[in-house]
C-alpha cells in the first residue's frame, strides 16, 4: 500500500512513491519519496515512515552541496571554476577535495580503468552540457567529430595533497564515475544521522547506499538490465538499481550498497555514431566490450559504483577483474546472458553476500 502522503509534504520537490506488497515492508512500515537531482532521480526510502521528512531535509542540503563541489555543467560549482583559473595550482574546498580523492582512489585501484581525466573526451564527443539538456537536442549532435579524442591524459598528472590540487593545463575532470555514488554514501550517512533510528535507503538514479538498521530480511531492491535513460523503478522498498522497463531480479541488501553501469542509458548520436557516457580512458572512445549492463555490490557505493564502470571498460577481461576484487556482481551481455561472481544469489528474492571491508580508501 502507499504511504501516506503526509510524509513527503513538508519536502518541496519530493513526490510520495507507492510502495509494493513486500512483507516486510508492510510489516515494519517503510516511506519513500523522489525527485529530480544531479541529472537524474534521487529516491530516499526511510523507517519508521515519520521520519520521512527530515531525511529528506538532510538529503536536500548534501545533494546541493555535491552539486555546487563536483558539477562540470554548473559555471558557479568549484570544478568549473578550476577549469577557469589559470596556472597548476588550485585552492579547493575540502567537499570537493574529497570528491577528487575519490576518484583518485578509483582511478588507482582500477589501474586507470576508471579515470577522471575523461572530461576532455567527452566534451569533444559533445557530452558538454547536462544530459537532460543533450538528449533533446538534434539527432546527429552540434557537429563533426574532430577526429576522434584520442587517449585521455591520466589520472597521474593529477596530484591532491589536503585541499590542494595541481592540474595541469587543458585537462578537464569530470567526477561522473564516482561523485554520485559518493553522494549516495553521504546523503545515506546524512539522513541517518538525523532521525537517530532505524534504517534509510538512497538511490542516485540507482546507485544505492544503505545505513542504519535495514528492514527485515534486508532492503529488496530491483536490478534490472537498463534498456533506456536511467531512472529508478519500483521494487518492494521502493528501490530500484537501474532502468526501469526490463525484467528486474530482486535482491536483499542489508547493509553496504549496490551500482549499476549501463551503455544502454545516456546514449546521443554525433555525426552519424552512436555513443554513450562510459569512456574507455585508453582510447577516449566510448567502451565497446561484451557487457552491456554491470551490476556490483560494495562496502560503499563510491566502491560499487567504480567497479561497474570499470568491469564495462575492462571488456573482457572484466570477469577476471572482478573476481580479483571479490565483489558480488551480476553482468549482462549484449545478447542478454548473465554472468554472477562473488556471491551474487542465482535467484531472486536472494541476500547479497555482506560488504567487505572496502578494498580502497582516500
Amino acid at each position: 500500500m502507499p504511504f501516506p502522503v503526509r510524509y513527503a509534504t513538508r519536502a518541496p520537490g519530493w513526490a510520495p512513491v507507492g510502495i509494493g506488497p513486500d512483507e516486510a515492508a508492510v510489516v515494519i512500515g517503510v516511506a519513500a519519496a523522489e525527485r529530480a537531482a544531479l541529472g537524474t532521480s534521487a529516491r530516499v526510502v526511510a523507517w519508521p515512515p515519520e521520519d520521512l521528512g527530515a531525511a529528506l531535509a538532510a538529503v536536500d542540503a548534501e545533494l546541493s552541496r555535491l552539486d555546487l563541489e563536483a558539477s562540470r555543467f554548473r559555471d558557479d560549482s568549484g570544478l568549473s571554476r578550476v577549469h577557469r583559473e589559470p596556472g597548476p595550482v588550485h585552492q579547493v574546498s575540502h567537499g570537493l577535495a574529497e570528491a577528487i580523492a575519490v576518484a583518485l582512489a578509483a582511478a588507482r585501484w582500477t589501474g586507470g580503468l576508471v579515470d577522471p581525466t575523461v572530461g576532455g573526451a567527452l566534451i569533444a564527443l559533445g557530452y558538454d552540457r547536462d544530459f537532460a539538456d543533450l538528449a533533446p537536442g538534434p539527432a546527429d549532435g552540434p557537429g563533426p567529430l574532430p577526429g576522434g579524442p584520442g587517449p585521455v591524459p591520466g589520472w597521474r598528472l593529477v596530484t591532491l595533497v589536503g585541499t590542494t590540487l595541481r592540474l595541469p593545463a587543458g585537462v578537464r575532470l569530470d567526477l561522473g564515475a564516482t561523485a554520485k555514488g559518493l553522494g549516495s554514501d553521504r546523503a545515506a550517512a546524512a539522513a541517518h544521522a538525523a532521525c537517530g533510528r532505524g534504517g534509510i535507503l538512497i538511490s542516485l538514479g540507482g546507485d544505492i547506499a544503505v545505513a542504519g538498521l535495514p528492514p527485515l530480511g534486508g532492503w529488496p531492491v530491483a536490478v534490472a538490465d537498463s534498456s533506456g535513460a536511467s531512472s529508478s523503478g519500483a521494487s518492494s522498498s521502493g528501490a530500484s538499481s537501474s532502468g526501469a522497463g526490463a525484467p528486474a531480479q530482486v535482491v536483499r541488501l542489508m547493509a553496504g550498497a549496490l551500482a549499476t553501469s549501463s551503455v544502454t542509458a545516456r546514449r546521443w548520436r554525433r555525426d552519424g555514431r552512436s555513443l554513450h557516457h562510459i569512456l574507455d580512458p585508453r582510447t577516449g572512445w566510448p567502451a565497446d566490450g561484451p557487457w552491456r549492463t554491470v551490476s556490483a555490490a560494495a562496502a560503499s557505493c563510491a566502491e560499487a559504483n567504480a567497479a561497474a564502470t570499470a568491469a564495462i571498460v575492462a571488456g573482457r577481461d572484466a570477469e577476471a577483474w572482478l573476481a580479483a576484487t571479490g565483489l558480488p556482481a551480476r553482468l549482462v551481455a549484449h545478447d542478454g546472458a548473465v554472468r554472477l561472481l562473488g556471491g551474487w544469489p542465482e535467484t531472486s528474492g536472494g541476500a547479497l553476500p555482506g560488504p567487505a571491508r572496502g578494498a580502497w580508501s582516500w
